[in-house]
């Protein structure tokens, strides 16, 4: 069947001033990195065995788990086939963890799949902090399907305190586990409720009458055969959510569960047969899983959330006619209107930067784990810190973004249909798990705060913090709108919040104030530090990226352009700071105001042509409001019937209860 586009995108196409294919190629990595996604998509999404002849949302939650489930199993057969076939260029060294974590597996299981953590957690905890006999024991196909269990009812963030205690029987070469309070049942590990028989779970270590607090171990939650719980343990799923309603989260609880001595994971740590503790190099090591999800959110999550929402609204916004701005003219595309304009362009601006820092973190992380296996710990704070603040102001700015794409599809994005309210609660999810955002920041705040101390004590610090021993340097008697100007505007922002922060602290502890007490007591101007030490970080690894990158004049100037837009955006967005703290000053607020109404107009051309560099299939935007093709009132109307409703011209309720009330003559 011919695809006929609609005119309104046809015409926004032509008049892109930049190629499209180019900027894809680059935000992949490179065209081979291109083909390899295409590929491997076209393998996967053309596969009518994921196609629903029911959308989700009309399910009911235990038949959204059942089909998840059984989607999850064609699609991990499909893995291993694609693994088989592949000759090479697909471009994963690890599908399974791709797949299951990246846009492909949301196109096919909208809710998301109970096996995920499996591939992102179980498999890489084992990877990460198992020996090589432990690693063949419980990743060699034994029919295992695991989970992480480390948050608990009462503590999530706050590790040190789970309540979990795994005692040390010298006896028997056991350990013994127990839930000793209700608030210490295991609580939100996905695919943990009925899914899972196995799952690294985080407890209390004690030995010879000792805690040496928390450490992972595997235990067997269901026998292999029945499926059914081993005895002392419970288990069961959470329930309903706002989202991700097939991922199984579950509880699990433990009374008196033996596991044996080797059950625990001693690639760090160790406990020998006679209960000796071992300690492991460095108490960090223990945190390995915890970065690499976070690493994984900011990369996988974060960037595809802005991106798929942004897509959805912008070609909606150049297919959608509202208003006659002059009389006589007709409805004009609302993406005429500076203030749909503002709604969208910062969204993919901000995808775009964090899929920059992204790619940072994620090399730094790769450097980092493979300098642990020399047991060099360096820089290993210092990429826990910026995985906590990415992850935080990441997952937020996703979340505050697909709202601003769903209000700019006014009534239409409020529908199931348009995918809004899936993409929403998939990104402001992640705002909370694997660490909620203020504790992350706080987290962050830590490491500022220690780096600040160093840098004023002349020790050298790595290299996110470096700009603590100049940013009082960055001083200018003008102002300009230029980047190298705006970005030392965002240091001297996020230095001066972090010495506010550090000689608030230390003024409180000379007047008699315990420490503790004074970075409670300025914890709000912590989390700002560590927000603005964030987005300073951000934008100086954008301009630092188009410095660096060869691309066409015509792409150069648009992606220079973007960057100008989310420097005025968020400069405006946190005006304050920069007035307080920066060379700006208000005479020269106007500028800004200026070259963010300059940026609008600038990108408005290109608005189409830069969601469509991000590539996405319909499949994966699973929107008719954001289809390729621009046919978003035929796709409305099919989605609608849909409906079950739809099914029959009457309804039986009719007959049952509202026939017989109007009959009434109430």
């Amino acid at each position: 069947m011919k695809i006929t586009i609609n005119e309104d995108l046809k015409r926004e196409r032509q008049n892109c001033t930049f190629n499209v294919e180019e900027l894809t190629n680059f935000l992949d990595g490179g065209i081979q990195s291109t083909v390899a996604r295409k590929k491997m998509e076209s393998f996967f999404l053309s596969d009518p065995r994921f196609k629903d002849e029911v959308p989700m949302e009309y399910l009911s939650h235990k038949e959204r788990y059942e089909h998840a489930v059984r989607k999850s199993c064609v699609l991990l057969k499909k893995i291993a086939e694609w693994q088989q076939r592949d000759d090479g260029s697909g471009g994963s060294t690890d599908p399974y963890l791709e797949l299951l974590s990246g846009l492909i597996a949301n196109a096919i299981i909208k809710d998301g799949s109970p096996f995920t953590l499996h591939f992102i957690m179980f498999v890489p905890t084992i990877m990460g902090q198992g020996t090589m006999e432990q690693q063949d024991m419980w990743l060699g196909g034994n029919q295992i399907v695991g989970t992480y269990a480390q948050t608990e009812m009462g503590h999530g963030t706050f590790i040190r305190g789970l309540e979990t205690t795994c005692i040390y029987d010298p006896l028997t070469e056991e350990f013994v586990l127990n839930s000793p309070t209700l608030t210490s049942y295991k609580w939100w590990p996905g695919g943990l409720g009925h899914t899972c028989n196995f799952a690294v779970v985080v407890a209390q270590l004690y030995t010879q009458g000792k805690c040496h607090g928390i450490h992972p171990f595997v235990v067997q939650l269901r026998d292999k055969e029945t499926w059914m719980p081993l005895p002392g343990i419970k288990i069961g799923e959470i329930g309903s959510k706002l989202g991700m309603s097939s991922i199984n989260n579950g509880y699990l609880a433990f009374d008196n569960v033996r596991i044996p001595r080797m059950n625990m994971l001693m690639k760090n740590a160790k406990v020998l047969k006679d209960g000796t503790y071992q300690k492991s190099l460095s108490d960090k090591l223990t945190y390995g899983t915890m970065i690499f999800v976070r690493v994984a959110i900011v990369k996988s999550f974060v960037v595809n959330y802005l991106a798929q929402a942004a897509t959805i609204a912008t070609r909606y916004s150049a297919v959608r006619r509202q208003s006659e701005r002059k009389e006589g003219e007709g409805e004009c595309q609302i993406l005429d209107y500076q203030t749909q304009q503002y709604k969208l362009f910062p969204v993919i601006a901000t995808s775009i930067a964090f899929r920059f820092a992204a790619t940072w973190l994620r090399n730094v992380y790769d450097e980092v784990t493979s300098r642990l296996e020399q047991g060099d710990t360096k820089r290993l704070p210092e990429l826990h810190a910026m995985a906590c603040c990415l992850k935080a102001v990441g997952s937020a700015e996703a979340a505050v973004g697909v709202t601003s794409c769903r209000l700019a599809c006014g009534g239409h994005g409020y529908m199931n249909s348009s995918n809004f309210p899936n993409i929403y609660a998939l990104a402001t999810a992640s705002e909370t798990y694997e660490g909620e955002n203020t504790v992350l920041l706080l987290q962050t705040a830590r490491y500022l705060m220690k780096a600040f101390r160093d840098a004023k004590s002349g020790v050298e610090i790595t290299e996110t913090v470096k700009y603590l021993n100049n940013f009082k340097n960055l001083k200018r008697l003008n102002w300009t709108t230029d980047l190298k100007c705006m970005a030392d505007a965002f240091t001297q922002v996020a230095g001066s919040l972090i010495e506010k922060c550090y000689l608030s602290i230390n003024s409180l502890v000379k007047s008699g104030v315990p420490r503790e007490d004074a970075w409670n007591q300025t914890s709000i101007q912590l989390t700002r530090a560590s927000d603005a030490h964030c987005r300073a970080f951000v934008i100086n690894v954008f301009i630092a990226t188009l410095h660096k990158v060869q691309l066409s004049p015509e792409l150069k100037l648009v992606i220079t352009q973007l960057a100008e837009l989310i420097c005025v955006h968020w400069i405006l967005l946190k005006l304050g700071d920069f007035l307080q703290f920066s060379n700006l000053k208000p005479s020269d607020v106007r500028s800004v105001q200026t070259l963010l109404e300059d940026s609008l107009k600038r990108l408005r051309p290109n608005a189409v042509g830069l969601v469509d560099s991000f590539d996405m299939r319909d499949e994966i935007l699973s929107s008719p409001l954001g289809a390729y093709d621009g046919n978003v009132y035929e796709r409305l109307i099919e989605e609608a019937n849909k409906s079950p409703l739809n099914k029959e011209p009457v309804n039986e309720s009719f007959h049952k209860y509202l026939k017989p009330l109007l009959q009434s003559n109430l």
